[in-house]
């Protein structure tokens, strides 16, 4: 049995000897939460379940391939996974653009006229994007003017209305003037990448947040970064060394197996072998998960968390014996591939280009056997890119995350739980807890801060300013 009273190495005085957390998970969230109690000379126990931190986003090797689970990019608005970035000093890893552009490709227009830019300009909102969109050739002259009427109108929508959550933003948007066409060579090209749902299933708050933070709030908000390695450096390797620097305790291959409330006001961790002793809990898992460790009368409602539906998502990976594409990445219209990106170097591949193609909304994919899946999209890439049509393909593969995001349908705001719970002393953290956020990666981190901070004013100790940095940037 381990002591929640053991000091640990530099944690000498009294008080802070009495001030231990075990945070519950090892992705994002757990991973911010963790350092943000340490940081703050809390002694931290981090118990995650796989082999390996970094939730769902991570990597794995195949061959010589260091492969990606799934394509992960986040924006320039994104003030709380960029603060991550800098905490474990991997920032010039996953750099952003220096300004917006996104190569959209139409495949139902001619060889030679299918590309179309999404790109802004240096100017104040709304016109940074105004050039730009007053030339998408993907949607008609009245489209394109009806789409700047929508967006003012998402402007001026308040974020803080709850009666947003209930709607659904496709319906907003056919209310608003957008043709079905609009929606899908617009809305729905970045709505399906960021809320992975199509506009008719996402809700109005989410969506109008996610436009109105990334595309309205500041003229750089919308930049694209991506990490330029594998996933598995940033949220494995250089987040484990910035928690051991920390002085955080990390037990991989450790699955809890319950959480108890004692009789003196702490908590007791169960692991196979192990139980830990300790003052606070973080609970930063899955939202099944955490239904299943949640202790009677932690939440009013706890089955809400079951209602909480999932989302798929596919990630198809193809590796040619050459350069099919001289670009970084491009989003396509008129067809199943949804976004391509250039993972070569990233992979360490040595010949040859590695593409991985990211699928949101993939219900109608998730389950086909792989077969079926490289029949279905490696015509498309053919179309797509002609230099694929005489290129051997060296390897094909598929990866999937049948719950790889919460299901951002109207409604979903009433049952995403706060930070704090009704137990005194266990916390919640996780993309789909009430960040306001859809599921992304700003949003797990997000999270794990606001756990960190509900658990610090409980045990007292001071808020580290450098955690919360980011607010004052956002």
């Amino acid at each position: 049995m381990s002591d929640g009273a053991r000091p640990a190495p530099g944690q000498r005085t009294p008080e802070s000897a009495a001030r231990a957390a075990v945070v519950i998970g090892g992705g994002l969230a757990g991973i911010t939460a963790a350092l943000a109690l340490a940081d703050a000379g809390v002694r931290v126990t981090l118990l995650e379940g796989r082999p390996r931190l970094g939730g769902l986003a991570f990597s794995f090797q195949r061959g010589e391939l260091t492969v990606d689970n799934g394509q992960h990019v986040y924006l320039r608005c994104c003030t709380a996974y960029r603060w991550f970035l800098d905490r474990i000093e991997g920032a010039a890893l996953a750099p952003l653009q220096d300004r917006l552009d996104v190569p959209v490709v139409d495949l139902a227009k001619p060889e030679g006229r299918r590309l179309g830019r999404l790109r802004r300009d240096p100017l104040p909102v709304p016109l940074h994007l105004g050039r730009s969109l007053a030339a998408y050739p993907h949607l008609s002259l009245a489209e394109r003017a009806s789409v700047g009427r929508a967006a003012l109108a998402l402007k001026g929508l308040d974020l803080a209305d709850p009666t947003l959550d209930a709607q659904d933003f496709g319906s907003w948007l056919a209310a608003h003037g957008q043709s079905a066409r609009a929606i899908e060579a617009l809305w729905d090209l970045v709505g399906v990448a960021t809320l992975n749902a199509v506009a008719g299933d996402s809700s109005l708050g989410l969506a109008a947040m996610v436009f109105k933070t990334g595309l309205l709030s500041d003229p750089g908000a919308a930049d694209i970064g991506w990490a330029h390695v594998p996933l598995g450096e940033l949220h494995d390797r250089l987040a484990r060394r910035a928690l051991d620097s920390a002085g955080v305790r990390t037990e991989v291959r450790s699955r809890v197996t319950s959480v108890s409330a004692m009789e003196n006001g702490g908590w007791c961790v169960e692991v196979p072998g192990e139980r830990i002793k300790t003052d606070a809990v973080v609970l930063a898992v899955p939202q099944r998960e955490a239904y299943e460790l949640l202790p009677p009368g932690a939440l009013d409602a706890p089955e809400r968390l079951l209602e909480i539906g999932t989302a798929p998502i596919l990630n198809v990976h193809v590796v040619y014996d050459r350069k099919v594409l001289a670009r970084p990445f491009f989003a396509a219209l008129g067809t199943p591939v949804q976004w391509v990106f250039d993972r070569t170097h990233a992979s360490g591949l040595r010949s040859g280009q590695y593409l991985a193609l990211s699928q949101s909304a993939a219900q109608d994919d998730i389950d086909l056997p792989v077969a079926e899946l490289r029949a279905r999209y490696v015509p498309e890439l053919e179309k797509l890119l002609p230099d694929t049509r005489g290129a051997v393909i060296e390897d094909f593969f598929v990866t999937r995350e049948r719950t790889a995001t919460f299901a951002p349908t109207p409604g979903v705001g009433r049952l995403r739980p706060g930070a704090r719970t009704k137990a005194s002393g266990l916390y919640l953290a996780g993309a789909w807890t009430a960040t306001g956020w859809p599921a992304t990666m700003e949003s797990a981190v997000r999270s794990g801060v606001s756990a960190a901070d509900a658990a610090l004013r409980a045990l007292g100790r001071p808020r580290p300013s450098r955690l919360f940095a980011f607010e004052e940037a956002a």
